[in-house]
């Protein structure tokens, strides 16, 4: 497919070799190119390019140009059903300064070679890379991630990370590893990208752009991805809240209730009494559906044997957790699996936003 003549002009490649302007002279615009995998989510793609385009109205030039890329360079549907068209197809002659690689499933870039051969010839060029949601996926399986951090969205981390050890996850909602940029996705990306406009055009302007999106404070790439318990689950009891949070924070050997009821400087009973007003469940019962939705998201987005995943969640016991499982979901831990494999959803298609 032909480059659209009437999309802003890519630089060429000839260009890096050029003189820096003299001091006082603008440079080029910076160039953030973006590969969209089909399924991307459309708010990650639109929280990233959306900053630029303020800033440059706001700067009242153009200090950011972008280009959009897909693998052959037609039209590609995101996760919401809509299509966007594209600049061009990969190819060895982009003069870019950054791309982001935007994908939503967790099998974008699998076996694509040509995909892989375009991304290290940009790192080779010097471009710098990264990825947006699960973009990490097609930079880790084109070996550009080994030895780096790297954010990915909360409910992939286990399974990104057994997938790929030699990389260092974190949850973070965006990370800067020298010329790597990964976010979780969602509004994530409208972060990295301030980051990387405060970087290029320095912190007031990063200002006026989050004020543009109505974002009342720029979030560091240390913030977190999840509400606090409290917001979360809507009380604000802090000894309840303190109870939770140790609940969540418990692995493969869950604390017993009274234990736990003890280090919040409650009895067993006034902790029951607690759960019970609030959440209308008993400490017992909220703490085994926790433990159990946790290991429902290793079922659908890890490899791990059953067995392991009971250990890994703090039950004593295969059968065991065969049994909790199904009484609360209604069918057994294997059959989970066997149906993800029958529908191919969520474990290697789960979209994010």
């Amino acid at each position: 497919m032909p480059p659209n003549l009437d999309a802003p002009r890519i630089r060429d490649a000839r260009e890096a070799t050029l003189p820096r302007p003299a001091r006082g002279a603008r440079s080029p615009p910076y160039v953030v190119g973006f590969y969209l995998v089909p399924e991307f989510p459309m708010m990650a793609f639109a929280s990233a390019i959306e900053p630029l385009r303020a800033a440059n109205r706001l700067r009242g030039e153009k200090r950011f140009d972008w280009r959009l890329y897909s693998r052959d360079g037609a039209p590609v549907r995101a996760s919401n059903g809509v299509d966007i068209a594209v600049h061009r197809a990969i190819d060895d002659d982009a003069a870019l300064d950054l791309l982001l690689v935007c994908a939503g499933t967790r099998d974008a870039g699998a076996r694509d070679a040509a995909m892989f051969k375009w991304l290290r010839s940009l790192v080779r060029r010097g471009t710098s890379i990264g990825g947006i949601s699960l973009g990490a996926y097609a930079l880790a399986r084109a070996g550009l991630l080994d030895g780096r951090r790297c954010a990915l969205h909360w409910e992939s981390l286990g399974a990104f990370s057994e997938q790929f050890p030699r990389i260092r996850t974190t949850s973070d909602i965006f990370v800067v590893d020298g010329d790597r940029r990964t976010c979780s996705g969602g509004t994530a990306a409208l972060d990295m990208m301030l980051q990387l406009i405060t970087e290029r055009e320095g912190r007031a302007l990063a200002n006026d752009v989050s004020e543009q999106f109505i974002h009342p404070r720029i979030r560091g790439t240390h913030d977190r991805q999840r509400m606090t318990v409290q917001t979360r689950v809507g009380i604000a009891n802090e000894k309840l809240i303190a109870a939770i949070g140790m609940m969540e924070a418990a692995n493969e050997e869950p604390r017993p209730v009274h234990e736990i009821a003890a280090q919040v400087g409650l009895s067993p009973r006034q902790l029951e009494r607690l759960f019970g007003k609030y959440l209308r469940a008993s400490p017992s019962r909220y703490y085994l559906k926790l433990r159990l939705e946790r290991a429902r998201t290793m079922l659908l987005q890890t490899t791990k044997p059953i067995l392991d995943v009971a250990v890994a969640c703090g039950f004593a016991s295969a059968s065991h957790f065969s049994r909790c499982y199904r009484t609360v979901y209604g069918h057994r831990p294997r059959d989970e699996r066997v149906g993800v494999l029958m529908t191919r959803v969520p474990a290697l298609r789960t979209r994010h936003h």
